[in-house]
């Protein structure tokens, strides 16, 4: 039995944000010539300008971004903090950061300012310190620390709440489960119910201060054999349906913005 949906549903009747125009820095870093051409084709699914727009990203701004996976987001974050800021990737500190640590080998005019953290930390391991960070962004990832329970999915918000300034932002973009369906697929589809997000971050401490429907797909119904890596980019059944699941594109995104308290 889920036990977080009954905190979460006082928390759900948050202000729905239409996307914002993305400030001049933020349209630039994701206009930035060095990005992937891959990656680049699939803005008009992930939507980077209008998002970190919403979440109130500036280009002067500690940012840490929680698991960063293969590098999608760092390739536009490096750029924007890179003059007058700070961005930091965490995650599990033996392979979680290798993509990232690849871009910096890579190209070290761009991505030589990215500061490397582990989360979860061994001792010894660098970590984001606590109360640095103006923002703190993850994207698609609680559906990952779910899989490994609910207390590692409380652990990964309490984290993100230690490493904020009083007054800080979390940003958080999952994919989305109906609130109406059976709590049990988040166990293995990859979607997530916005309460259930909810739930865990406000049982950190935090207070949900908007929601945006700039990464909604509504043609996405969320109830694949497969799990949410039936669709794009992922195509988990290969060349079964693939035009099909083309048409659907990526799936349907909440867009949370949560604040730590002052």
């Amino acid at each position: 039995m889920h036990r977080l949906a009954p905190v979460l549903l006082l928390a759900l009747p948050a202000t729905v944000a239409a996307a914002p125009r993305p400030p001049a820095p933020i349209a630039a870093a994701a206009a930035a010539p060095t990005r992937t051409p891959a990656n680049i084709a699939r803005d008009r699914y992930r939507h980077p300008a209008e998002t970190l727009a919403f979440f109130g990203v500036k280009p002067t701004d500690t940012v840490v971004e929680v698991w960063p996976g293969a590098g999608w987001y760092t390739e536009i974050l490096a750029p924007l903090t890179a003059k007058r800021g700070h961005y930091y990737v965490a995650g599990p500190w033996e392979k979680g950061l290798n993509a990232v640590r690849a871009l910096q080998t890579k190209d070290a005019a761009t991505y030589g300012k990215v500061q490397f953290a582990a989360l979860p930390a061994q001792a010894g391991q660098p970590t984001v310190p606590d109360g640095s960070a103006d923002v703190v962004l993850t994207f698609r990832n609680v559906h990952n620390w779910r899989f490994g329970g609910e207390d590692q999915a409380r652990q990964m918000f309490a984290a993100m709440y230690r490493m904020l300034k009083p007054g800080g932002t979390l940003g958080v973009v999952e994919h989305r489960l109906p609130e109406a369906r059976d709590a049990a697929a988040e166990e293995k589809s990859g979607y997530m119910k916005p309460s259930s997000v909810i739930g865990f971050a406000t049982a950190a401490g935090f207070k949900l201060a908007g929601k945006s429907e700039v990464n909604a797909n509504p043609k996405d119904t969320a109830d694949w054999a497969g799990g949410v890596w039936t669709l794009p980019p992922s195509y988990a059944l290969k060349d079964v349906d693939r035009a099909k699941y083309a048409a659907i594109g990526e799936s349907d995104r909440m867009t949370l913005k949560f604040v730590k308290p002052r």
